[in-house]
């Protein structure tokens, strides 16, 4: 393949021939950026300037330079470079944020720790996306039944095989987002596992009749095309969660060998309709972004849960956090649901210690109390139970921008998003967010555009955005469109509930919502 700048660029002279850098790599002797082996495309000009900046990590790169070295023959305006630039991050996707810093009126600089080259094809790992440890997806299992009922109760089934397996810290497991995004689909597994960089699937179904639950498993080498392990289950339907604890533990077993010590035992429920109302609510709470109907939805499914089951610890704990919810986002701003949501959160921690979500949730709104010293614990907590947890690597990232770290938040996202590569909208408006933190207004702009995110509470973080560019039309025209669905928004209050320790991060935000209009 032939690509602009090669003339410049000569490749005969490079030292490597390839570069690894979040799970993409750099073919230097073809012109060919590669994710999992497949092609990701590149107009030449922008493939030109990625292979510059990468062959430069570590030092920063004026628009100068950049100009000179991609279009050497011939005059572009500063659009041309930006232009380039989008083309690379939105290539390199929010698994890269972070790799390519904007440093305004000095250039541009990629993150050298995060870059490795090497001189052949040989000295590199058969497929780059893989990592070093056993990386598996857990596949939406198939409901044999054909009702929706029963679909809820398969998905619960997924979403808790993917917990449990994502407790070992020898395992790379795919988020519950991203297997989800699959349900329904024919893709051949190979496909999958390149997409997601993973080499492991674990597929099945499920059958459940006349106070019975069927299950069928595969565990899969989608690489080599070998099959791993299957089996067979047909229990009583209250042994369903017996069940998933000896498919996880076959799966571990097959993967990284017999535990010397088993982990911990996870609190289970106690009645199935309580469950199912609580596996609502978690499809609910993944994709309300804050809104106040679908807060309102799931506190009224997590209390019926609740009435069934009064020791159940995950309803109790997402009960809390949809309570601060009611509080964070002024649709009751009562002082009363911050209290009773950090002692449901509590409540669900000494219920069930075993589970690293109680754990991110009750340290979450902790630090919304100023509690700091006690909310890090409890995310230290989540992570050693935990240490494949995507969600709570983006609230802590949230917290860990308003403590004035945002190149370390960046980090957090951007393993969040390896984990989880399809996530749900929220993801973007906190990578959005961290993204303002740094001062990289056009990515937060692009990122808060994302249609997975832009009808959310997130555009007041976009007319901020915007407004920091300079492009004031647009930042009104956004913040008047976030004002009508939420007409009690003002900085003032907004401010008093924000967990921030940095009180330049919360000037920064506040400055960016007045200078979009927002009232104060």
């Amino acid at each position: 393949m032939e690509f602009a700048g090669r003339q410049l660029l000569d490749i005969q002279t490079w030292s490597c021939m390839f570069f690894e850098f979040d799970g993409l790599v750099l073919d230097l002797r073809q012109g060919r950026l590669l994710r999992g082996g497949a092609d990701v495309e590149l107009r030449p000009k922008s493939l030109a300037l990625l292979i510059y900046l990468i062959e430069n990590a570590g030092r920063i790169l004026s628009k100068d330079e950049l100009v000179s070295a991609v279009w050497p023959t011939v005059t572009v305006s500063d659009e041309s470079l930006a232009q380039c630039i989008m083309d690379i991050r939105r290539a390199l996707g929010p698994g890269a944020y972070g790799l390519i810093r904007t440093l305004p009126r000095r250039g541009y600089l990629v993150d050298e720790d995060r870059v490795h080259a090497t001189e052949d094809a040989k000295t590199r790992r058969s497929d780059p996306a893989m990592p070093a440890k056993a990386s598996i997806v857990v596949l939406p299992f198939a409901n044999l039944d054909g009702n929706s009922k029963q679909g809820i109760f398969t998905d619960g089934l997924t979403e808790d095989l993917i917990t449990d397996l994502s407790r070992y810290a020898g395992l790379l497991v795919i988020a519950r987002q991203s297997s989800l995004a699959y349900k329904g689909k024919t893709t051949d597994v190979r496909v999958i596992a390149r997409d997601l960089g993973v080499r492991f699937v674990l597929e099945g179904s499920a059958r459940r009749a006349g106070g019975r639950i069927r299950i069928n498993a595969q565990l899969v080498d989608a690489i080599a095309g070998d099959l791993l392990w299957a089996d067979r289950f047909d229990r009583n339907i209250e042994d369903v969660f017996a069940v998933q604890d000896e498919v996880a533990g076959k799966i571990v077993e097959a993967l990284i060998g017999k535990l010397r010590t088993p982990l911990p035992v996870r609190n289970r429920p106690a009645n199935l309709d309580a469950y199912e109302l609580c596996v609502k609510a978690r499809a609910l709470i993944a994709s309300m972004g804050g809104s106040p109907e679908a807060v309102r939805e799931s506190i009224l499914l997590l209390k019926q849960a609740i009435s069934l089951d009064p020791g159940y610890a995950e309803a109790i704990r997402w009960l809390g956090f949809n309570l601060w919810s009611l509080w964070s986002n002024a649709i009751d701003s009562a002082d009363s649901n911050l209290a009773e949501a950090i002692s449901l959160a509590e409540r669900a921690v000494s219920l069930d210690p075993n589970d690293g979500s109680n754990h991110w949730i009750f340290g979450y709104l902790l630090a919304s109390a100023g509690r700091w010293a006690d909310s890090e614990k409890e995310f230290a907590a989540t992570f050693e139970l935990d240490p494949n947890h995507a969600d709570a690597m983006v609230m802590r990232a949230e917290l860990t921008v308003m403590a004035g770290r945002p190149k370390e938040a960046a980090e957090l996202i951007t393993k969040a998003f390896r984990l989880n590569p399809h996530p749900s909208g929220w993801y973007y408006w906190e990578l959005g967010l961290v993204q303002y933190a740094a001062q990289d207004y056009e990515a937060a702009v692009k990122t808060l555009r994302t249609e997975a995110t832009y009808r959310t509470g997130s555009r007041r973080i976009l007319a901020a955005s915007l407004a920091q560019l300079g492009r004031h039309d647009e930042a009104i025209r956004e913040a008047q469109v976030f004002l009508a669905n939420n007409p009690g928004f003002t900085i003032t209050q907004w401010a008093s509930r924000q967990p921030v320790r940095d009180a330049g991060v919360l000037d920064h935000f506040a400055d960016g919502y007045r200078k979009a209009g927002l009232p104060h």
